[in-house]
């Protein structure tokens, strides 16, 4: 079998990258693992930006159950405190990774131009998109290096009813044990419907884990200042470790053809600004357009096209290693000097609009 690009790996940044290759009439061959033993329903939620939602809107598998969030207030230790409040249509959209995955499948059954393939096949690319995930196989035979940093902390998300509706906010809570946020759900009528992403340490992740529903619920009101009432769980909890990576080099050739990176594949980085998936759609976006537009004497293998790729996203996905990087390493520690330089620079960020207004704006992901 012979296609123009082969996708390792069909998570979100496979399956969009796929359809805006299809979009131009590019022939590719998506790469979907077996699906675990006894897997549950992803219970993750995304923060997507604007510049997400017009790619994905354009592909036409945008959840018409996103949730703008209109407002978004983040707690640090002491009384420091930031809110931030919509200038245009909303700060983010928050999409349930079920929900955006069922759009997706949707739309490849009608692209004629992907075919989904199990793990056993082979076939035989000009190209070879490597999708695969933070843990990638097939990233380890190309002879990557992957430069990891284990920050001794795990992420738990679920799905929560709370008592006080979110009215469409976002809420943020960061100090030296961990950054808790609950994030607007359209699950319900009411607006009593919300997202967790709780960082802590592995051991205290354990011990949450551990507990019975109501127990957790109890933990998480503390944890969370009763900001939302009582907290009940609608899901299941997920939970996995979090890390700073980055892969050296994220194109090459190896014994078996032409590769490049995209997606956690080629970067990882912590939750707490929620810009994760935003920074794999952008690569998606970026490969795509870089292959749809190549000269007619260039292949999609073609090292310059690729290089030119690799030197856009990597200045995109530095620029956010550094800022939630700096930000975890700045609220993980309880020195009392850092204390008190946090409570300074929440505080007067809050009091000055036009920096607000300036991050708001990279944020969104519209240049």
């Amino acid at each position: 079998m012979k296609t123009d690009i082969c996708i390792r790996g069909a998570g979100v940044v496979g399956q969009v990258l796929a359809l805006l290759l299809a979009r131009a009439r590019i022939q590719v061959a998506l790469i979907s693992a077996k699906p675990s033993p006894g897997k549950t329903q992803d219970v993750r939620s995304f923060a997507l930006n604007a510049a997400s939602r017009q790619l994905l809107a354009e592909l036409r598998v945008w959840p018409q159950d996103a949730t703008p969030v209109q407002h978004m207030k983040v707690w640090g230790d002491s009384s420091g405190h930031i809110e931030f409040d919509a200038q245009t249509e909303a700060l983010a959209w928050i999409v349930d990774a079920a929900s955006l995955q069922e759009r997706l499948t949707q739309a490849l059954s009608f692209a004629s131009e992907v075919q989904i393939l199990k793990e056993t096949a082979a076939p035989i690319a000009d190209l070879t998109v490597i999708c695969e995930g933070r843990v990638s196989q097939t990233r380890e035979t190309t002879g990557a290096v992957f430069d990891q940093f284990a920050y001794g902390q795990t992420a738990i998300a679920a799905h929560l009813s709370c008592e006080i509706p979110h009215e469409n906010t976002a809420w943020q809570w960061m100090d030296s044990s961990q950054i808790c946020a609950l994030l607007p759900r359209s699950d319900s009528a009411e607006g009593n419907s919300v997202a967790l992403v709780w960082s802590v340490s592995n051991d205290h992740a354990q011990t949450l884990q551990a507990m019975a529903p109501g127990d957790f619920a109890i933990a998480l009101q503390e944890a969370t200042q009763n900001q939302l009432g009582n907290l009940q769980l609608l899901s299941e909890r997920a939970s996995w470790p979090l890390m700073l990576a980055q892969a050296q080099q994220w194109c090459g050739l190896a014994e078996w053809g032409t590769w490049v990176l995209a997606g956690d594949a080629a970067h990882a980085v912590h939750p707490l600004a929620g810009q994760g998936l935003n920074l794999g759609l952008g690569d998606a976006a970026e490969l795509a357009n870089v292959l749809a537009s190549k000269p007619y004497f260039r292949s999609y293998s073609d090292k310059k096209l690729l290089r030119a790729y690799e030197r856009v996203r990597k200045a995109d996905a530095a620029m956010l290693r550094l800022a939630t990087d700096g930000l975890q390493q700045t609220f993980s520690r309880s020195d009392a000097r850092l204390q008190g330089l946090r409570h300074w620079g929440m505080k007067g960020l809050d009091a000055a609009p036009p920096l607000k207004a300036w991050l708001m704006r990279q944020a969104s992901g519209m240049r």
